[in-house]
This record gives C-alpha cells, structure tokens and sequence, in this order.
C-alpha cells in the first residue's frame, strides 16, 4: 500500500512525531504503517492557527517519494577549465554543476571568505566603515550568506528545486527545507553550509579565490578568452560565467565600456518597515501578545494595486534584524535578515514599488545605466537624510501616512542607529504616494498594521539588478560575445537563492552545450 494522506494537526502536534503518528493512526483506523511526512504549512485562518502535513502511507519496506540528498563530485583538477566570476549562489551552484559535467571551476571572489568576511560586516555597523569589497552584498556566498536565507521561489519551472535543496542538504542544512512550504536557513547556518560548498569544489579539484577582483576581460574577435584581474594577472578558461550580484556596478561600467551589449531593467524601491514580531503575531494569528513555543514567528506577504502599479512586501523577515546594504561609503542601502531561530522580538519588510522607464526622465541620458544611476542618486541621498554616515533615516509608519515629522522613533534593530526625517518630502513623489496608499490598504487588510508602532527606514533599493545582460535562451551564452555566459541575480535571471542556484546550474549545461556541439 503506497498513498498520501493530508492532515491537519495542531501546533503541539505537528512538533512531534509520536503525535502525528497518533493522528494518522486515528485518521487510517490501524497502526500498522509507515510514513513520511512529504510537505508541511501552516494554516493560520480562524482562531486557532493549525499544521497541515501531507504524509506518505505504506506498509511495505520502502517509500516512493525519495529526495535525493547524496552527492558526489569526481576528480576535475586536470579538465578544461571554466572561469566563475562571482561566488554567490548563481556561481556556487554552478561550479558543482560544472564538476559533475566533467569541467574544472576556477571561482574569482572579489571579498572575503565567510569568516573573514564578519569582521567587516562588524566594522560597517559599529564604526560605520563600508568595505567597498567586502559587506552583506560582497563576500563568499553574496548577498544570500547573510540573510535571512528564504528558499522558496515562484521560478520552479527554471530548475529541479528539490535537486538545489538536497544540495544544500548535503552540505549540511536541516532536512527540513525539503518538507517545509516556505523553507528557510538562517544567517548562522548558511555561512558553514557555503564553506561546505566551496570545501566540494576544492577537494574536486576546483579553485576557490578571494580577494581578487576582476577588472577587465581577455576578448579577441568577439569571443571572451578568459580576465584580467585587478593585482594584474591574466586567468584564461574555456567560458567564463558572469556571476556577480545585483549590487557589481563596476562590472556593469567594465561592460558598457567594453562595448558588450547591456540594457537597463526596471527594478523595485522602496523602504524597509519594521514592527514588533508581538504585533504581527497577533494579526496573523489571532493570538493575542503570545503566540506560544509551538508556533513560529508569524511572516506576512501582502500587495495592493495602486493605480495600475503594485505595492508589495519584499524579503519578509519575521524575527528578524534590518542590516545595512552598502557596497560604497556615502550611500545608505537598507535590508532585513534573520537568524534560524527567528527569535527577535522585530519584523521587518520590504515595502517596494515598482521602477519604470518614464519615471527616471533625468537619467535616460545613461542609456543601459539609467536605472542604476537612479538607484546611486536615492542612496546617496538617504545618506545625507541620515546624517552622512551609516544612520539611516526613518520615520514613524503612521506619521510617514499622515505626512508628519516623527518627534520621536521607536527602538530599532538597525545597528548603526536611525534619524528622524521627513522621508514624506524627501522620497521621490510617484514612489512616496504609492508607497502612502499602499499602506492604507495594508492597514485594511491587516487590522493593526498601519501604526506608529512601527516605523519605515530609507532606502530599500537592492532588489534586484537594475541592468540585464542578455544572452541565449537555449544555452544562456551571451549574444554578441562567445564564452560569456551572464548568470543569476546580477545579469536579470533570478530573484533570490534558490532561483539564482537554478540559474547557475542552467548555465553550467548551457556551457556544455556549447563546448560539446
């Protein structure tokens, strides 16, 4: 006998396995099974939020649903090498990909590795010192590592989602990403799973470099040969994979005057809002101040159409922390993250809207660089709305409403510390009065939620790349330069780690394709 079962158990029970047991055996009337639970959600309509688990049933010795979570990586050390600019998980991913394809990755990471790479993190929120090479978006890992480590994607179509996640099993996550609806790792768990990945790539045969930043490009007659990095050496390889973030703007300048086409890519601005986790326990849950040890901290997700242009939470972290997301000193950059635990007393959101071509006229002058250059313009700015180092500005969420100064400011989890501003006035007008009836409605939808409880910080302007590099859909090799082959969040083809890691593998068989055709 071989069969799901769906059932809906409460908190307390869904933390046991004795207890689900118990209730399958009263649901199938015997005793006399096996199971395995295959996908866990909660289901927090009505009162009393409830799990809903869907097990596999059998009372044969094996199961039919298997995840793979085993995998082995044979000797690439004297096979043709393949350049990964970048070690994100766009490159990361691809790198594994590429040794199980037969091909040696040689990783070029411009920061730091993981451990190294805390000290800077620890330098920019205590002394407001920004590493130009080395922050939450630079690094091993990228901008992922340190994170809240969301896994949940609307791009399945893309990649083999539980082939990435029993990757990330294999190098050392909980099993319970592979069951959980909306997985996630954790800021303290991913920097030893991603040390983990890179220790695969190097026992393979693989290189892994930090500190080496890539300032130039070999090309001859229109095919890419290999890079030039910035101490001067030449590294050759049979492609090379552009990996390297939403946030390289130097690559995106190397490309534009290097003549490879690029063109610009709307992308989403906003700012970060934070509100006690207490407060959004009880609108999600109905539970009052204390939402109990079985339930986690409550995520939201919410979006509202104003005037033909969406509204929406991006990167919601519940018990989380916002951290700052500069990558050059003079600009403040706002983003959240989380522990595995989720266990701060704040939740924070992006709140964003979208960026369009007729919003930006002052900046069309830059062609393929408009939108960054206007996301460089906002950063600079809500520095100086913060006071010229890394505070950012913030306001009360009601007071932003209602178009008043914030006398005063609510705690905050951002470290470096927050200043009251009229973010009302200074926020461009077509983001702010969108971003103002946006929470209206949010304040509708979730009764509680507009409050000055809360309070929104400046600015949230990394969420995606704002430039696309485009390439082939068959084999993700650039159009007009042979070898190149543009990757994850940085070239426009991902939105977050687990998209960016299916990109990565995507590209590494487009690779193969081309080198084996």
């Amino acid at each position: 006998m071989h069969r799901t079962v769906d059932i809906l158990v409460s908190p307390q029970e869904a933390s046991s396995d004795e207890l689900i047991k118990k209730v399958l055996e009263k649901k199938l009337s015997t005793k006399d099974f096996k199971w395995k639970l295959l996908k866990r959600s909660i289901d927090a309509r009505g009162e009393n939020p409830k799990f809903r688990l869907r097990c596999e049933i059998t009372d044969e010795g094996q199961f039919q649903k298997q995840f793979q979570t085993q995998f082995e990586y044979q000797d690439v050390s004297r096979s043709e090498p393949v350049v990964v600019i970048g070690s994100g998980p766009a490159g990361l991913f691809a790198s594994l990909r590429l040794i199980e394809l037969g091909y040696k990755p040689i990783v070029l990471e411009r920061g730091k590795d993981v451990k190294l790479r805390r000290k800077d993190l620890s330098k920019l929120h205590t002394q407001h010192i920004v590493n130009p090479d080395s922050n939450y978006c630079f690094g091993e890992g990228g901008a992922g590592t340190y994170s809240d480590g969301k896994l949940y994607t609307r791009s399945k179509k893309r990649g083999d989602l539980e082939r990435i996640m029993g990757i990330l099993v294999h190098h050392g996550a909980k099993e319970d990403i592979l069951v959980d609806a909306h997985p996630h790792i954790g800021t303290n768990k991913l920097p030893k799973i991603v040390a983990k990945m890179r220790q695969s790539i190097l026992d393979a045969g693989g290189e892994v470099h930090f500190n080496t930043k890539v300032t130039d490009f070999i090309i001859d007659n229109q095919s890419m040969k290999g890079v030039v990095t910035e101490a001067g050496d030449k590294i050759e390889g049979k492609a090379v994979i552009l990996a390297t973030g939403h946030s390289a703007r130097d690559i995106f300048e190397l490309l534009v005057k290097r003549d490879i086409f690029v063109e610009p890519k709307p992308f989403a601005l906003g700012v970060r809002v934070e509100h006690p986790q207490r407060l959004i326990d009880d609108i999600q849950y109905s539970c009052g101040s204390d939402r109990g040890r079985y339930l986690p901290a409550a995520p939201y997700s919410i979006v509202h159409q104003v005037r033909d242009k969406g509204v929406y939470s991006f990167c919601m972290c519940p018990g989380g922390q916002i951290v700052p997301s500069a990558t050059a000193p003079g600009e403040v950059v706002v983003n959240g993250m989380s522990t595995s635990t989720r266990s701060s007393r704040y939740a924070n959101s992006g709140i964003v809207v979208s960026v369009e071509w007729k919003d930006i006229k002052g900046f069309h002058s830059a062609g393929p660089l408009a939108y960054l250059r206007f996301q460089q313009h906002l950063e600079k700015k809500a520095c100086e709305w913060g006071g010229g180092d890394q505070t950012a500005p913030a306001q009360r969420l009601q007071d932003f409403v209602n178009n008043t100064l914030s006398d005063s400011l609510n705690d905050c989890s951002y470290i470096p510390g927050i200043q009251s501003a009229p973010l009302h006035e200074s926020i461009p007008k077509f983001v702010r009065a969108r971003l103002q009836d946006g929470f209206r409605a949010f304040g509708k939808k979730m009764k509680g939620y507009l409050t000055n409880e809360a309070q929104i910080l400046a600015v949230e302007s990394r969420t995606s790349s704002p430039v696309r590099i485009p390439r082939k859909d068959d084999t993700c090799e650039h159009p007009q330069i042979s070898g190149l082959f543009p990757s994850g969040e940085g070239a426009g083809y991902a939105g977050g780690i687990v998209s960016a890691a299916m990109d990565g593998e995507r590209v590494a068989e487009g690779i193969e394709k081309v080198l084996t055709s």
